[in-house]
């Protein structure tokens, strides 16, 4: 397995254990070091496109699996934020009558 392919393989790991440890700026930074490792190895001399076309779509798993963490996390905050509103216009109303 050459260099790159062996990167984007530990890059890939090391994105499952951030997202299942809910760490998002090591996802940040993996994120970039992921594009560099998929960067060096199309630039590569001729590779095993088995596997890279392997890799590659391990990955693009892995990114589903960030793409419905980040919205469930998005949602939860729209939540969370409209129960504060919810509570500001509540106490509002106790302050009005109270």
């Amino acid at each position: 397995m050459s260099h790159a392919l062996h990167r984007i393989e530990e890059t890939r790991e090391a994105l499952v254990d951030a997202l299942a440890a809910r760490n998002w700026d090591a996802i940040g930074e993996l994120d970039a070091t992921c594009r560099e490792c998929v960067d060096d190895a199309l630039s590569e001399a001729p590779v095993d496109e088995e596997a890279l076309r392997a890799n590659l779509e391990g990955l693009l798993e892995v990114y589903k699996e960030l793409l419905t963490a980040t919205m469930g996390e998005r949602q939860a905050i729209v939540d969370e934020m409209s129960q504060v509103t919810q509570a500001q216009r509540a106490a509002k109303v106790y302050h009005l009558f109270g």
